[in-house]
Formats: structure tokens, C-alpha cells, sequence
């Protein structure tokens, strides 16, 4: 789940680590109030999504006067937003970050992941920070510096002594930055962070470290366990069908293809996937139902799936170990009756008491195309979307 970057900066706010003062809108007429809260010497008027490459799409705005405030907010408000990170699609802007400018003297780059292979936290530093952070990575990655943290230990001093050094740090700023590394990571190990970066840290004309970018991202597996963050959800930043998916507990992610795809574990949907394409075809979405598939469950399944105009087929690839075959073949005829389905289905049930879940399918009266493997099934379900198209 993503932050926005007020949300963020909230939070590290509270952890000690600084960040500019500024005020959230989601109205023009807040405007004028926000920037006479602030100091007077200009402001940044910053668009809320959830993505990052802002300014160079136009979402972030520096002005020097109330008058370019309110006119880039009002261009800003209630309009859209695609950037590099957005995959073309473009994103509302509902609140903007209005924050006071900074005599910026450098700018750093900090971030901190998971790194799965070492089963450990790992941060990135650069002391090339900034908008093409990216190219620096593809060009210069002498200048990328990784530090992972023993989760026995902890950041140590000598590691932030290490990285400071490697920055050119001095002073306050050499100091801040071992705070910075501690507190980021402690607030990451409290809040489940998966991700999160700041780029750029800047280094401020009077040898402060500021966090003036933050982008944070949770872990899905671990939101049961930060109910405060779940309310900061922002599902508008969402794709719609995604977002309607994890309503139900299921786990979908669209797709450019014709052929939906219902099935009950992440490892086999993507099987499923594979031998859809090996066969010539192009899956719809990813869909993974869970293993405690219901017959309400399927049939928001399919009413997902069918929300995109160009799917032409479906394919429903179920293994019953935990739910039964035969309850799973009542959810899909339920299912197929409840939404009225037009288009062709073909079913691959295996597991406990699979003949008669497939019996059932024959039994329905329904236009169900079963299938005894995978294999068969993906063929079978690229040649009915081919004769659909």
C-alpha cells in the first residue's frame, strides 16, 4: 500500500527525521491560508499522487508570490496527472502540499528496501541525488552506495560514519545523518515499510540534512497489523478494479490481453499465464481467488474479470485442496448464471472430489467447456477467444 507524501512525512515527523513546514489543501479556498502559515520567501506547490517523477510532469510547482500559489493550485486541483512512473495513466490530484522553499545547497539520495536474498534491510545512498537519479544508477553506479543493516544489530555507528564520509558530510549534517539512518530504520521495522525513499535529502546552506521528497510504500502482508495506515488508503490512486478485488480478497492486476483468468494460487495463476502465451493467447489479468475460494468469491471473480470490454474467453483454473471441487463447480454455475455470461468458459477443475465438481459442470445446461489439464485447457480457451474476437 502507498503513501502519499504528506502521509509520509507525517510520519517522519514523529521519528525525529526533518522534513519542510507545510500545509495539505484539498480546496483552493485553503490556499491563502496555507501560505501564511509558512515563511514568506516562496513556496512549492506540490501535486499528491501516488507516483514519483512529479516534476518533471508539471505536478510540482515553485512560486514566489500568492497570486502564482493559487494560479498553480487551481491548474493543479482536481485535475490529472501521468508521469514516467505511471504506465500512461493518469492519476487525480485530490490535495496538494503546499511547503516553504530552502536554500538547498546539495542534494542527496536515501532510500531503504528489503533485501529478500540477504533476508535483511538495505539502504541506498548517493550523494547524487535529484530528479535523474535513475541515470545515475544506469551510468554511474560508482556513486550508488548499499549498506545493509543485521537485524540482530541494527545500524551501527561506523556504518553511518562510512556513508557520511563517502558523502562529503561535515559538521550537523555528519551527525544528522547517522540520526536519519537510525530513526528511518526503526520507523521502517514499526510501520512494516516494504520501501521507502527520499530523494532528494538535501543539504541545506546552513549544514542541514531535510527530507524533502518522501515516498513510502507498506507491506500488503502486514496491514492487519496498522489499522492507523489502512485509513490512509487512498483508493482513488488506485486502479478501480484492483482496488474492488481486495474488497473480496482477491488478488487481481489487469492486464492487455483477451482471456480472463480465474485461479486459486498465486504459483499457478502465473502457469496458467505461461501456457496461455505459449499457446498463442494474451491473458486478461492476473486473478488469484485464494485457497478458500467461495461461491460469492467466484462470482465477484467473474464479474472483475468482465469488467474489461476485450476480454473474449475465460479460463477458470482451480485446484480443490482445501475447498472441495464439487462446492467450486456450485460457485462457477452460480456465478455464470448470476452474471449472464456471453462469452466462453472453460473450466479445469483438479483435486479432492473432482468428478463430481466436473459432473455438476455437465449437469448445469450451461455453455462450460471442460477440461481434464491444463494443457488442454489453455488450448482450448485460446481457440474459443480466437473465434470470440
Amino acid at each position: 500500500m502507498n503513501l502519499h507524501e504528506y502521509q509520509a512525512k507525517l510520519l517522519f515527523k514523529q521519528a525525529g527525521i526533518a522534513v519542510p513546514q507545510g500545509v495539505v489543501v484539498d480546496d483552493l479556498s485553503q490556499v491563502l491560508d496555507a501560505v501564511n502559515q509558512l515563511p514568506s520567501q516562496g513556496w512549492v506547490v506540490k501535486a499528491q499522487i501516488h507516483a514519483g517523477a512529479r516534476g518533471k510532469a508539471g505536478g510540482v510547482k515553485l512560486v514566489k508570490t500568492v497570486a502564482e500559489a493559487e494560479q498553480a493550485a487551481k491548474a493543479l486541483l482536481g485535475s490529472s496527472l501521468a508521469t514516467i512512473q505511471t504506465a500512461g495513466k493518469a492519476l487525480p490530484i485530490n490535495k496538494l502540499l503546499i511547503e516553504q522553499t530552502l536554500d538547498i545547497q546539495q542534494e542527496l539520495y536515501l532510500s531503504l528496501v528489503v533485501d529478500r536474498v540477504e533476508k535483511a534491510h538495505r539502504f541506498v545512498v548517493s550523494a547524487a541525488g535529484g530528479m535523474d537519479i535513475e541515470e545515475v544508477a544506469d551510468t554511474q553506479p560508482e556513486k550508488i552506495i548499499c549498506l545493509d543493516v543485521n537485524p540482530l544489530l541494527g545500524v551501527m555507528p561506523y556504518q553511518a560514519r562510512e556513508i557520511g564520509f563517502a558523502l562529503g558530510l561535515t559538521g550537523d549534517a555528519f551527525k544528522q545523518l547517522g540520526s536519519i539512518l537510525k530513526r528511518l530504520y526503526q520507523l521502517a521495522l514499526d510501520k512494516d515499510f516494504a520501501q521507502v525513499e527520499i530523494n532528494p535529502l538535501v543539504l541545506t546552506a546552513d549544514n542541514q540534512l531535510i527530507a524533502l521528497d518522501a515516498k513510502v510504500n507498506i507491506d500488503p502482508n502486514a496491514l492487519y497489523r496498522q489499522p492507523g495506515l489502512v485509513e490512509w488508503r487512498d483508493i482513488s490512486q488506485e486502479d478501480e478494479r484492483e482496488a474492488q478485488a481486495s474488497q473480496f480478497q482477491l488478488n487481481y492486476i489487469a492486464l492487455d490481453g483477451n482471456i480472463g483468468c480465474m485461479v486459486n494460487g498465486a504459483g499457478l495463476a502465473m502457469a496458467t499465464m505461461d501456457l496461455i502465451q505459449l499457446n498463442g493467447g494474451q491473458p486478461a489479468n492476473f486473478l488469484d481467488v485464494g485457497g478458500g475460494t467461495t461461491p460469492e468469491r467466484v462470482s465477484e471473480a467473474f464479474k472483475l474479470i468482465l469488467s474489461s470490454s476485450e476480454v473474449k474467453a475465460i479460463l477458470v483454473n482451480i485446484f480443490g485442496g482445501i475447498v472441495r471441487c464439487d462446492l467450486i463447480a456450485e460457485g462457477i454455475i452460480q456465478a455464470v448464471k448470476e452474471v449472464g455470461l456471453s462469452i466462453p468458459v472453460v473450466v479445469r477443475l483438479e483435486g479432492t472430489n473432482v468428478e463430481l465438481g466436473r459432473e455438476k459442470l455437465a449437469q448445469s445446461g450451461l455453455s462450460i467447456i471442460s477440461a481434464n489439464d491444463l494443457a488442454s485447457a489453455a488450448r482450448k480457451v485460446v481457440e474459443v477467444a480466437g473465434e470470440s474476437a
